[in-house]
């Protein structure tokens, strides 16, 4: 058994989710929890790269293959400072 205090929009939201679902206070924060602790499961089976991937390579630019092809972009932006000063 456990008692919990939640603050008064929290109550308010799940006594509105209750009516709306014909479900017990109980059965939603059962499953919320269950839900929960399947989450933090997932993330900690997780590597750091693949919590990680969707940030890299895209921080600003929202290009993916920045770090793949920075060798190409700064060799065709030298040849474009270069060939136009001749």
């Amino acid at each position: 058994m456990i008692a919990v205090r939640l603050p008064k929009e929290l109550e308010e939201e799940l006594n509105r989710l209750s009516k709306k679902h014909n479900l017990t206070k109980t059965d939603i924060v059962k499953e919320a929890l269950k839900l929960f602790f399947q989450a933090e499961k997932n993330k900690a089976q997780k590597t750091p790269y693949e919590l990680g991937e969707a940030l890299f390579g895209k921080y600003a630019s929202g290009q993916e293959n920045l770090s793949v092809t920075y060798k190409e972009r700064l060799k065709g932006k030298l040849r474009e400072k270069y060939n136009t000063r001749r």
